[in-house]
């Protein structure tokens, strides 16, 4: 598979611009950026969740993991994680567990970390396990236009992988 047809269809609309960056084939965010020779904390992953009434795309470093209570204490909700035998329905062009960071191109609201306004260059998940989409500074604020940012993660020390860049 390629770029998600709607996420290819938003990139362009938007006019910013970006790269796709080749991988091997992945399972999860923090593996797409090893095997993209990139450090966990430029490779941007989307975590979907749901209060029961609203879903949120949350996107964060993919080093890191979200903090579920610091979410709903600055939402003001009870924010779950969903189940990803849902996702598939949700973003019916991408692979499953290939989530892109772009929640409103599927009509959802987004919230992203503000570790990610720190990067000079992010990549996100294009909608398959072998691509990312490369975006600088400019161009991820520009897609993510008023979507609320704030800190909602913190490094995943689980995984105790991190790579220093």
């Amino acid at each position: 598979m390629t770029m998600a047809r709607s996420v290819r269809g938003h990139l362009n609309k938007a006019g910013v611009s970006y790269e796709v960056l080749n991988h091997p084939h992945s399972s999860t965010s923090r593996q797409s950026a090893y095997r993209a020779h990139l450090s966990p904390a430029e490779v941007a992953k989307a975590v979907m969740t749901s209060d029961g009434a609203h879903y949120l795309l949350c996107v964060i470093p993919s080093a890191n993991r979200l903090v579920f209570s610091w979410l709903n204490s600055y939402t003001n909700s009870d924010y779950r994680l969903v189940k990803e035998s849902d996702l598939k329905n949700l973003f019916d062009d991408c692979e499953v567990g290939a989530v892109p960071a772009l929640g409103q191109v599927y009509g959802f609201p987004v919230i992203w970390d503000e570790k990610l306004g720190e990067l000079q260059d992010i990549y996100i998940e294009s909608g398959d396990h072998e691509n990312l989409i490369h975006l600088d500074q400019g161009a991820f604020r520009e897609l993510m236009g008023l979507q609320e940012h704030m800190t909602i993660s913190c490094p995943d020390y689980e995984h105790g992988d991190f790579m220093s860049h």
